[in-house]
């Protein structure tokens, strides 16, 4: 354990390390993508580009192929065929469908950040603790890890529940420890899963404020599965999936982001 309040860091930005800027390329690039469950055909020939700094939003009915198509795109699972790409920064394109069990892991420990509507947060670890482990997992000291992770929830407006464990906080504040979690490793591409689908319309509108501020507020690169027409309505632009098809492609006129609260401006 450690004391937030005297632990030795620097002062907390908004959004702890540096942001990526927005650029047309296409960070993530999908081809022909074909999965199926037995006679279930989840994913049907998709094809999908996404760039850097845009947010995503996939649609659709229960069973039209969104969290099949949100969990290939993130390495989590293998298409029986088609391609993934992933943009490197000063590195060349990875296939991340060509990579084994053991790569694509690491891939995603690194790279990507995640947030589900559980949170799937560790239950015995504090708020800080969760939060810090995503560096630890990476080889990051502790010592060094906590204090990031204290700017980090800092940022998201949590400062002074860091020692809380993760039973002690409401569902929206739980929320927002996921979100620094899948951030304070500096992931450019950030996944979610129905990020508000467990809060109430209120809370759920402050998580995504946060959400969208400090991922693609700063540049960086969000794919969100949403059932929800006004969480996806914040997004660039929202692709509507069934039988495992693109069956339509909107372009939104998404609002500016708004400060998240706790941030320093």
């Amino acid at each position: 354990m450690i004391d937030a309040h005297s632990a030795q860091h620097p002062e907390p930005t908004p959004f702890p390390g540096p942001a990526s800027n927005p650029n047309p390329l296409h960070v993530l690039a999908a081809r022909a993508l074909r999965r199926a469950y037995g006679s279930t055909l989840a994913l049907d020939s998709v094809d999908l580009d996404i760039a850097a700094g845009e947010s995503v939003a996939i649609m659709g009915p229960s069973g039209s192929g969104k969290s099949t198509m949100l969990h290939t795109l993130a390495g989590i699972e293998r298409p029986d065929s088609g391609s993934v790409m992933l943009a490197g920064t000063g590195t060349a394109p990875r296939e991340i469908t060509a990579l084994g069990e053991g790569a694509r892991s690491a891939l995603r420990r690194e790279s990507f950040g995640f947030v589900f509507q559980s949170g799937l947060l560790i239950p015995e670890l504090t708020a800080v603790e969760n939060v810090a482990m995503a560096l630890m997992v990476n080889g990051v000291p502790r010592s060094a890890a906590l204090p990031k992770a204290v700017q980090w929830l800092g940022a998201l407006g949590l400062a002074g529940l860091e020692e809380r464990r993760i039973g002690q906080l409401s569902g929206g504040q739980a929320q927002r420890v996921a979100i620094a979690r899948a951030q304070v490793t500096g992931a450019k591409v950030i996944f979610a899963d129905e990020p508000t689908g467990a809060l109430d319309s209120a809370t759920g509108a402050e998580v995504l404020a946060v959400l969208m501020d400090s991922t693609v507020g700063r540049g960086n690169t969000l794919v969100m599965v949403t059932h929800d027409a006004q969480v996806a309505a914040r997004c660039d632009r929202i692709i509507h999936l069934r039988d495992g098809r693109i069956v339509a492609e909107q372009h939104t006129a998404a609002p500016a982001s708004t400060p998240a609260p706790g941030a320093v401006n």
